[in-house]
């Protein structure tokens, strides 16, 4: 496994260097040095926004089961996690941290913590999901006559492909193996607590797509920042599209498979393939950088775990 894992952060690494060097290097590095500062430091702080709105819907949710956090406790476990996300590959190991570190005494402690993680989690991806394939769909439609035909049918296997696994999920659902019943029924009445009863989709819906739109307007600030400002159209397009790249297991946050779809969707919305691995870099600096705050709450960490 570990080997596997080497090989693909490998792999990632490789792509990122070869898609910076096939794409005008020179052009690139001058992107980001000439990077206007206001739209950096608006990306920055977008970051922060991002970070305690994901803070504040993990918390409504583990309190949907029952699980009490405090905001500072959270916006903290938070801000960790996000950062270990940024640094370890996976993207995941962070989510984990979150859990371990909330979980109670005694037997099955950590039941409660990882169904908060997981489906706080579940929230966010569920909009984004939705977003990004109602944009393939309709971008041909809305202007996407810069779109190759091969491109067109790309997408158009994206999209049945997402509609396919969403059909299959539900089917599993429906009509579970008897052996799974249980444990499904357990689940099916935890994810009914955090997102159906007493109007709970409302709030979840709500702090889900601010989170995703702040998602999609730091990579337009970005892109703006380098000198290729976006249309709107490329909101629900072709940056959806760039940031689903970053659930790769195998990267360490999308570095390397991100630059390589902006390399190849920024020339559909009129910019060079060097402005979409610039804008692409400047996200990718700007997520880790935001994040950094969470190094401060390392201490408390330690600090929390001796008490215990």
């Amino acid at each position: 496994m570990r080997l596997l894992k080497l090989i693909g952060l490998s792999a990632a690494l490789a792509l990122l260097i070869a898609v910076i060097l096939r794409f005008d290097p020179e052009r690139i590095a001058a992107g980001l040095v000439s990077a206007e500062p206001g739209y950096v430091v608006a990306g920055f702080l977008l970051v922060q926004v991002q970070i305690v709105l994901s803070a504040l819907r993990w918390r409504y949710t583990a309190a949907r089961l029952g699980q009490h956090l405090g905001i500072g406790q959270a916006v903290g476990d938070y801000y960790l996690g996000t950062l270990l996300n940024q640094l370890l590959p996976g993207g995941v190991a962070g989510d984990a941290i979150r859990a371990v570190r909330n979980r109670t005494e005694g037997e099955g402690g950590w039941k409660i913590p990882a169904q908060a993680v997981f489906f706080e989690r579940i929230a966010g991806q569920g909009v984004f999901f939705l977003i990004a394939t109602f944009g393939v769909m309709l971008w041909p439609l809305l202007g996407g006559a810069m779109i190759p035909e091969d491109l067109r049918h790309l997408f158009t296997g994206f999209a049945l492909a997402v509609a396919s696994l969403a059909f299959v999920f539900l089917l599993a659902l429906s009509f579970p193996p008897r052996r799974a019943q249980p444990r499904l029924s357990r689940m099916k009445a935890a994810m009914a607590q955090v997102f159906l009863r007493d109007r709970a989709w409302i709030a979840q819906t709500l702090l889900s797509i601010a989170i995703v739109a702040s998602y999609i307007a730091m990579f337009m600030l970005a892109s703006a920042a380098v000198g290729a400002p976006l249309p709107a159209l490329a909101a629900v397009t072709a940056i959806p599209l760039c940031l689903l790249t970053m659930l790769i297991p195998a990267t360490i946050a999308g570095w390397g498979a991100r630059e390589a779809a902006a390399a190849a969707l920024w020339p559909l919305i009129g910019h060079a393939a060097s402005d979409g691995v610039a804008a692409s870099i400047l996200y990718g600096i700007l997520a880790l950088v935001g994040a950094a705050p969470g190094l401060v709450f390392i201490p408390a960490v330690f600090s929390r775990r001796r008490k215990r």
